[in-house]
């Protein structure tokens, strides 16, 4: 029994030795992660276009940030630029309408000088310039002509900025109105039935007229001849007219002393005279008692009994 209890024990330990092993499994890992791990610490790629857009973001002003005395936005900027020159018409020489531009100016400096690189600025630059050739006054005009070339030398590559080249290529010419002169006096008129005399006098050469030239690199100018002023005339003061019953009125004013009307001498009583007459009155009153009437006789005084 031993013997063969230890075959058997030797063939069992045989068999398990002999039984082949399973190799281990191994997971494949995806080729995607592997790239995604491999781009995570890097930066990922941007298009030329937005990239141009991100750096003017960076150089632009915020729309909610102000400018100038009147704290304008860049849109209340163009605005007002706009606004005026439709209310300018063809041309103007309002004071109030330059007021307003130049307030918009005001913002418009305020704001270059903080954002000098802010693409917005083309488009306000171009409204400025379009509101100031509406007023032909000469410091406007000198205005315009130097945002012109502030627009071409600093946005040469925009939109607005090639119609300004285009403009100065072509010429620009200044407007504006000469110094109004006082109108003549007119001569007086000749009394009636006197014919004057003519006096021959030699026929008068007008002088000619200078033709301003441009001068390279400045604009042409055409200055209109305004209207002339007439003379001021001075304006009487009014005169108050004398109200009647007034102080100081030439009229006499009658007096309320009343006087009595003298009683003749033959008489013994005092008579009723008549209603007084005041002191104004040219005659005096006649007495209602005639002159040289009897006085009358005295009237019996009655005792009673004791």
């Amino acid at each position: 029994m031993s013997a063969s209890a230890a075959a058997l024990a030797a063939g069992l330990i045989g068999t398990v030795a002999a039984a082949p092993t399973s190799p281990p499994k191994t997971t494949k890992t995806p080729a995607k992660s592997h790239a995604h791990k491999a781009t995570a610490g890097k930066k990922q790629a941007v298009s030329k276009f937005r990239q141009h857009q991100l750096d003017q973001l960076k150089v632009s002003a915020p729309g909610d940030e102000y400018f100038g005395h009147l704290k304008l936005s860049y849109l209340g900027i163009n605005n007002t630029f706009h606004d005026q020159t439709v209310r300018a018409g063809a041309f103007t020489t309002n004071p109030g309408i330059l007021s307003q531009i130049n307030l918009a100016d005001d913002s418009l400096r305020a704001w270059a000088n903080r954002y000098p690189k802010d693409p917005e600025l083309a488009r306000s630059y171009f409204l400025a310039i379009k509101a100031y050739e509406k007023v032909y006054i000469k410091d406007a005009q000198d205005k315009a002509w130097q945002y012109m070339h502030v627009l071409v030398s600093h946005f040469p590559k925009t939109y607005f900025g090639k119609l300004v080249q285009k403009d100065l290529t072509i010429g620009f010419t200044e407007h504006y109105f000469a110094v109004a002169e006082p109108c003549p006096t007119p001569s007086p008129s000749p009394s009636p039935g006197v014919r004057p005399t003519p006096t021959p006098s030699a026929s008068p050469t007008p002088e000619p007229t200078a033709t301003p030239t441009t001068a390279p690199g400045q604009p042409g100018v055409l200055i209109l001849t305004p209207p002339c002023v007439p003379p001021a005339t001075p304006t009487p003061l009014p005169t108050l007219a004398p109200s009647p019953g007034a102080s100081g009125s030439p009229g006499p004013i009658p007096s309320g002393a009343m006087t009595p009307t003298p009683i003749p001498s033959g008489s013994a009583s005092p008579a009723s005279s008549a209603s007084p007459t005041p002191s104004g009155s040219p005659s005096p009153a006649s007495s209602s008692s005639p002159p040289g009437s009897p006085s009358p006789s005295p009237v019996p005084t009655h005792h009673p009994r004791r």
